[in-house]
């Protein structure tokens, strides 16, 4: 197939790219961006491969040249951003044009908009994937694993590192522009205003950093916060939780207070996304001294693993409480803390269950509802070097009382 990857001369673009680049059924790949110079430097690194990389000057803001470009691909893979300025946009176009989609779509309003495109992309047989990232991603892969043999969903929590251990959050000083400086306000974004997630079984608004207390099989205990990825959008939808569902970063109780002072100040309007990323790099003296006032009340991480889903259910005979989780080995941890790689890596696995069939089914999807769990996790393990001997991902279940509800204002707990 030929594949045409916007924004693929970025960092997370470039990295889906060297991922397709091995994959046997990708005939051709064009790196469309709209700094070319960057574009062409992918592709002269990739010259020689099986698979010919070219490159090609498209700014999708221009609607002809982006129609041009996917006439000339039977999947494209988006990973231009911020997604509620270009996800749709994109994702129309490409139904327009009858070009299969992925993107790395972490935003929870473009998520929805574009779920709501499911039967015009089913009219004209595009199959969408949005979401196809580290979280959401693998984080959505991991709650469909930890909900597998649950009749009834009760509670649903998807979790992602921050700095326990160094990891996909981590973000060093950045320029202005640069690929760390544009996670980092797009951080601010997810942790201010309100958020998404379940209450009862259906969508609600509340303040983000919430601290959820879990109790987990396996002696996996700790506290872990509210954050605003779309997980809990897309599985309310697929996955049936009847209770609550959030997604959570597990960070150490320093960096949650110092998130709760700049998410007080943004929505105070006293710092912007921008001002407040600027923060993350170069705390001021101020808020490092507010934040630890804060510091005390801030419960901790503990035993929770890095990355994981976690969820309490009926299995028709018995209540039972369950974690899925990234075995914690050298090679994951490598393949979290970069970035590019654990967002890339993850969009190019889509793709390949999307060309060979596997997961091509007209409609717009999250990932739980279309790729095969049990092949993914096997084809990342083999991407990022685990030994064969090894499994990627941990389960494990304990019998629980009843299940979790939703406890004080700020707190939560699963049975474990």
């Amino acid at each position: 197939m030929r594949v045409l990857a916007l924004g693929g001369a970025g960092a997370m673009g470039a990295a889906a790219v060297r991922a397709a680049a091995k994959l046997p059924t990708v005939t051709d790949i064009v790196v469309a961006d709209r700094d070319l110079a960057a574009a062409q430097t992918l592709a002269v690194e990739l010259a020689g491969r099986a698979v010919p990389v070219r490159a090609l000057r498209v700014d999708i803001t221009d609607p002809a040249a982006l129609n041009q470009a996917l006439h000339g691909a039977d999947v494209v893979l988006n990973t231009v951003g911020p997604y509620y300025r270009f996800g749709p946009t994109v994702l129309q176009a490409a139904i327009l044009t009858r070009t299969h989609y992925l993107d790395i779509c972490d935003d929870g309003e473009p998520t929805t908009r574009m779920l709501e495109l499911h039967d015009a992309a089913q009219k004209t047989g595009v199959c969408a994937i949005v979401g196809m990232g580290a979280s959401p991603g693998v984080s959505n892969l991991l709650a469909l694993t930890a909900t597998r043999g649950l009749q009834w969903v009760e509670d649903l929590y998807t979790a992602w590192p921050v700095d326990v251990p160094e990891s996909v959050a981590t973000l060093d000083p950045a320029e202005p522009g640069s690929v760390a400086d544009a996670a980092a306000v797009h951080w601010m974004q997810q942790i201010s205003g309100t958020i998404t997630v379940v209450r009862d079984g259906v969508l609600a608004e509340e303040p983000p950093l919430r601290a959820v207390t879990l109790d987990l099989p396996g002696h996996r205990r700790g506290a872990a916060y509210t954050v605003g990825h779309p997980e809990p959008i897309t599985m309310q939808r697929t996955l049936s939780p009847h209770g609550e569902a959030a997604n959570l970063m597990v960070i150490t109780p320093g960096t949650a207070a110092f998130l709760n002072v700049l998410r007080t100040d943004i929505d105070r309007g006293k710092l912007t996304n921008e001002t407040a990323a600027h923060e993350i790099a170069q705390p001021s003296l101020g808020r490092i001294l507010r934040s630890l006032t804060r510091f005390r009340s801030r419960p901790s991480h503990g035993t929770l693993p890095p990355f994981f889903a976690a969820a309490t259910g009926n299995t028709g005979t018995h209540d039972r409480s369950t974690i899925a989780y990234l075995t914690e080995t050298a090679d994951t941890t490598r393949f979290l803390t970069d970035m590019a790689r654990s967002t890339g890596i993850p969009l190019a696995l889509g793709l390949s269950q999307l060309i060979d069939g596997t997961a091509r089914k007209p409609g717009v999807h999250p990932p739980e509802a279309i790729i095969d769990s049990e092949r993914f996790f096997r084809d990342l393990a083999a991407r990022i070097g685990m030994s064969p001997a090894l499994r990627l991902v941990t389960v494990e279940h304990a019998p629980c009382e009843k299940t979790a509800g939703v406890g004080e204002a700020d707190q939560s707990t699963l049975c474990g």
